[in-house]
């Protein structure tokens, strides 16, 4: 994206003249609120501004607490552009770019627990919580065979789930179960991960194949460009690595 857009593209990203990005708070990696102003401030938020700026147009931060309703507002065109893991579940409707992040999925267990290896949690008897509609959700619900999944509505839930003894273990970002367990020693995460996340950009399919090799460039440009990397360090993000 060394060159300016044509102004058929600018409209097809932004037709009402202001970019509309979604944006996920249940992904803290990516995106969170200011302690002192309430705004939200991360990773994505940095693109989608630099990428509104490239286009030359205004931006609305359209914000979620859950990322299938952020997905969702990209496939209705409620926005024009979102942050979200790549997944084949959620290829209708949606032109990806390549990813820009890698973000490892983990399990949350007590301390007490027998489990040691990710490779045991498949088994009967075991309920794993879950974000109801989460890049960990689509990737176990294909992937796991004999535990049971249990839904729920994001990962404060699915995190509380655990403690409260109502599953053996908990799926989520592997940063925020690091935090989860050093908040209270009575939860452990299992060494390694399960999945790699990897988290992309999205437009909808609508605004066509030149809107998202748009797109695909100017996410490659700041992944080469050391955009991405600055930002990870600049909001002191643990737990995830520049794409290659």
């Amino acid at each position: 994206m060394t060159t300016s857009p044509s102004s058929a593209l600018v409209t097809a990203f932004a037709p009402n003249g202001t970019l509309r990005a979604s944006i996920n708070l249940g992904n803290p990696i990516l995106a969170n609120k200011d302690d002192a102003t309430g705004e939200p401030v991360g990773v994505s938020i940095d693109l989608a501004r630099e990428f509104a700026r490239r286009l030359g147009v205004g931006i609305e931060l359209v914000v979620f607490e859950k990322a299938a309703a952020s997905v969702d507002a990209v496939k209705n065109e409620k926005a024009d552009i979102g942050f979200f893991a790549v997944d084949p579940a959620r290829s209708e409707g949606l032109r990806f770019t390549a990813p820009y992040v890698l973000i490892e999925g983990s399990y949350l267990v007590p301390e007490s627990s027998a489990l040691t290896d990710n490779a045991q949690v498949d088994a009967k008897g075991h309920r794993i919580s879950v974000g109801s509609g989460s890049a960990y959700d689509l990737f176990l619900t294909r992937e796991i065979k004999q535990a049971e999944i249990v839904r729920l509505q994001g990962a404060g839930p699915a995190l509380a789930a655990l403690r409260a003894g109502a599953v053996e273990v908990a799926a989520g970002i592997r940063q925020l179960l690091e935090g989860e367990a050093a908040r209270a020693p009575d939860v452990r995460v299992l060494p390694g991960r399960f999945m790699v996340i990897q988290q992309a950009m999205g437009t909808p399919a609508s605004r066509g194949s030149e809107a998202q090799a748009l797109l695909s460039s100017f996410v490659e440009e700041m992944k080469a460009s050391g955009f991405v990397a600055d930002a990870l360090k600049r909001h002191r993000i643990e737990g995830a690595i520049v794409a290659p």
